[in-house]
């Protein structure tokens, strides 16, 4: 039998199959570019398939860039979109083969199909080549005067592109004005958006160095703009309509009557089928009535309906997107959202980034009338089969507990989270009863008859096992196998892996052995050593602290390490108000999806005028070292305060001395006895030492804060403070102070009707300010809120200050961050702040 003939495969699209694929294409391009033979174009679209399709997976073709222009001499559309296509993307890499298309594209710019010129128009923009500018400037003023909407449009969008190629071009043939006379008076809605968006981007790129670019970008908020474009916002596609309403969020109203025209006029957009618009126009009503507080108010009401349904329609991301919005709304004012709180139930169906959403905002909107219901569903998801849902409604149930809602009936169910039979749910419970009984003590007797029958050996969570040894050394009093507990947890010591479960073990078995010392002296002896040749540093220090501290004195060492303490009112919030302010000005962007300000999830080239916004926050997020960290001061507020508020008033401390009068001493296997016969010692007899202390004792009670009798020196007047008017810093030296200073004063001061009035060109407050010899580094923002970053430095000495202002219009308030080399001299830089931004706007 012969053998079977083998099939001829045909080569592949994709694929070339052989090395010689790309020269045979290159021949039969040759062959076609002259012929007008019919069927040709046909010939043609295969071949140019083919090249499209080695160029798509990173063959290089480049060699049929002439072939390529040569066919290109055709009417047939599909056959000009693949050239324009292979056109564009070697263009880019090779030059010099760009300078073979100018000619066939110039003639298609002039083409009979409006199509086509638009298409090379497109092409020859899209070059993006230094060398070729010349020829695009005919072209572009060809285009928009073009009669066809279409071709228009995409000019529009070329002279962007010429201006990012040679912004000095684009502006000696004056296209900004034409592009401003076009927004204007074009009859197509596509080209007016097109020109806003171009212009709002070269002036904005122009007016750091042009005064007359700032002029222009301002006057695109001018009245008959924005009303202008108000009136057309029904004609505007959806992309547009959300350019528009960007452009109207930063418009300042003259007065009320205006702010009711305007959302009279969008009235209607919020109960559009897109969602962006819908968040968009929300975005300007909310923006509108920042300085009303009754209007305010009434805009959450209204905005209400069209944020569920919008939640409710739509894909699970769509959802997700809407509903971080509204989550951020209801964390603002919970109270207005609180008879609504069943829209936030979850679905079985609904993707657990959704339910988390929910959850929080069903903990935001618990209130005295609907605890009961809110905590009731949220048990049923404790059983969820998602084990991350299930752990986020068990916190959720002790949140809302610790906003003192039916404690009592919440307590219950927690005690009986910790009897069900799952790992994950006992572990996350342990950690809410332990903030439970800071804030509710009356509660231990039941919560510890409890938490007494937990095995310690089914908690393996470090949170859980840290809540439940604080629990062992807080109540060990009430607890009957407190020490015997601790003291197997203390000959597991090696294999317990956490630093934080050993931190409270040290401190917990310290603390029983206050309360009960028979029978916890052996542990707390153990522990110690345990501690001091510990590898984690934290541990070794806590040990080495309180081994020095017992002693010195048992009775002192019980007062600091088990002192009578007092209920938790409030805990601390893990996000700071000044974010939030931060994320709700940046409504209807990716900071709200993230729920974290644009300068810290964007490269700095995108962070728009305002170049050292990456700093700011550092003092309330820490986004750097803990050592440049100042604390904040939280400032009560109510529901409607929350509304309005920019940001808490933070409060500086003095920095703290972390230095140390000790150094670790070394360990040997002889210093376990030694520590168990000097707290025998100390257990028998509680002696105090007598006379003089020791310098090293000294330097423990400083450490403490106990009270050392030293009084500092009055010290003489400063004499007034002068500033360097020729001062001269670089922004790289001002982002490194930033950075590293902490923070001297933060003040909030009151800007003059005249000052706000002279505001509306930042450029004006720049010099005024560099006349009193304090300088601008950086400004950015929109209105009504402005951002400035000034710094100034003493005449005398080369000691410098840092100012962060953000003024805004609405409030008539500037809120100014000072940090200085030279702290002691910061009040007396705050008075010459403060007297020259009160004689902004004067005659």
């Amino acid at each position: 039998m012969a053998p079977p003939v083998q099939s001829q495969r045909s080569a592949s699209p994709s694929q070339p199959s052989g090395k010689g694929e790309v020269s045979d294409l290159k021949s039969q391009l040759r062959q076609l570019a002259g012929s007008r033979a019919p069927g040709i174009d046909d010939s043609k679209r295969d071949l140019y398939k083919k090249v499209i399709s080695y160029m798509t997976i990173g063959i290089d073709v480049s060699s049929l860039f002439g072939e390529m222009v040569m066919c290109s001499a055709t009417s047939d559309i599909v056959l000009k979109k693949m050239c324009y296509l292979y056109v564009g993307n070697y263009a880019k890499v090779n030059p010099d083969l760009a300078l073979l298309t100018i000619n066939f594209l110039q003639r298609d710019c002039k083409d009979e199909d409006p199509m086509i010129r638009g298409l090379a128009l497109r092409s020859l923009c899209s070059l993006r080549v230094a060398n070729l500018v010349e020829y695009l400037v005919g072209p572009l003023g060809s285009g928009l005067k073009d009669g066809n909407s279409y071709v228009r449009t995409v000019a529009v969008m070329g002279v962007l592109k010429l201006y990012h190629i040679s912004a000095s071009t684009c502006l000696d043939a004056d296209f900004p004005s034409i592009l401003k006379h076009l927004m204007l008076n074009d009859s197509e809605t596509q080209v007016v958006a097109n020109c806003l968006s171009a212009l709002q981007e070269i002036w904005s790129s122009e007016a750091s160095t042009s005064e007359e670019a700032s002029r222009e970008r301002e006057g695109l908020l001018s009245k008959p703009n924005v009303y202008y474009l108000l009136n057309r916002i029904r004609e505007f596609s959806e992309w547009a309509q959300c350019l528009v309403l960007e452009l109207v969020v930063k418009y300042v109203p003259s007065d009320s009557s205006e702010i009711f025209d305007i959302m009279n006029l969008l009235e209607d957009r919020l109960q559009h089928a897109n969602g962006a618009v819908v968040l968009a126009t929300i975005k300007v009503f909310l923006q509108l009535t920042m300085s009303m507080t009754d209007v305010h108010q009434q805009v959450y009401e209204r905005i209400k309906a069209p944020l569920l349904t919008l939640v409710s329609s739509g894909s699970p991301e769509q959802s997700y997107a809407v509903l971080s919005h509204l989550h951020l709304l209801v964390m603002r004012a919970p109270f207005i959202f609180s008879s609504d709180y069943k829209h936030f139930y979850c679905q079985y169906n609904e993707p657990s980034y959704v339910k988390k959403l929910k959850l929080e905002m069903l903990t935001a909107v618990a209130n005295e009338s609907n605890t009961y219901e809110i905590v009731t569903e949220l048990c049923e998801y404790a059983a969820n089969v998602d084990i991350p849902i299930a752990r986020e409604s068990i916190r959720a149930v002790g949140k809302i507990a610790l906003q003192q809602y039916d404690v009592n009936a919440i307590v219950d169910r927690l005690l009986q989270f910790l009897e069900m039979e799952k790992d994950y749910v006992t572990a996350e419970a342990l950690v809410l009863v332990k903030d439970l009984l800071r804030k509710y003590p009356q509660w231990s007797h039941d919560c510890i008859a409890v938490v007494g029958n937990i095995s310690s050996k089914n908690v393996q969570e470090p949170k859980a096992k840290a809540a439940l040894i604080w629990m062992l050394g807080e109540y060990s009093q009430d607890m009957h196998d407190a020490p015997y507990i601790l003291e197997s947890l203390i000959e597991n010591w090696d294999e317990e892996h956490s630093a934080e479960v050993r931190l409270h073990l040290l401190t917990a078995v310290t603390k029983c052995f206050f309360k009960r010392p028979p029978e916890t002296q052996k542990a707390l002896g153990a522990a110690l050593a345990a501690g001091l040749a510990d590898f984690h540093q934290d541990v070794h220090d806590r040990a080495l602290f309180y081994y020095r501290l017992l002693q010195y004195n048992v009775s002192v060492a019980e007062r600091v390490v088990n002192p009578p303490k007092q209920a938790v009112s409030v805990f601390a919030d893990t996000q700071s108000s000044e974010i939030k302010d931060r994320i709700f000005d940046e409504f209807n962007s990716l900071s709200v999806v993230y729920q974290k300000p644009s300068y810290m999830f964007t490269d700095k080239e995108h962070r728009g005028p305002l170049e050292f916004s990456d700093e700011l926050g550092n003092i309330s997020i820490g986004a750097e070292s803990a050592g440049t960290v100042v604390p904040v001061q939280r400032v009560e507020e109510n529901d409607k305060d929350l509304l309005l508020g920019i940001s808490e008033k933070e409060e500086s401390r003095g920095p703290s001395n972390n230095g140390s009068a000790y150094s670790a001493p070394s360990y040997d296997a002889s210093s376990v006895s030694a520590a168990s016969q000097m707290l025998s010692e100390l257990a028998i007899s509680n002696t105090t030492v007598p006379g003089h202390a020791s310098q090293s004792s000294l330097a423990i009670d400083d450490l403490l804060g106990l009270g050392l009798p030293v009084a500092p020196a009055p010290s003489p007047s400063p004499p007034p403070l002068k500033l360097n008017s020729k001062a001269v810093l670089d922004p790289s030296t001002f982002q490194q102070k930033w950075r590293q200073l902490p923070l001297s004063l933060s003040q909030e001061y009151s800007v003059s009707p005249q000052g706000v009035a002279a505001l509306t060109a930042p450029q004006a407050l720049l010099r005024h300010m560099q006349g009193h010899s304090i300088h601008c580094i950086a400004s950015g923002g929109q209105s009504p809120n402005f951002k400035f970053f000034f710094f100034a430095q003493k005449a005398e000495e080369s000691s410098t200050f840092l100012v962060e202002c953000i003024i805004n219009m609405s409030s008539a308030k500037a809120q100014m961050k000072i940090k200085a080399d030279d702290q002691s001299v910061s009040e007396a830089f705050s008075a010459l702040f403060q007297s020259a931004l009160s004689k902004f706007g004067m005659p």
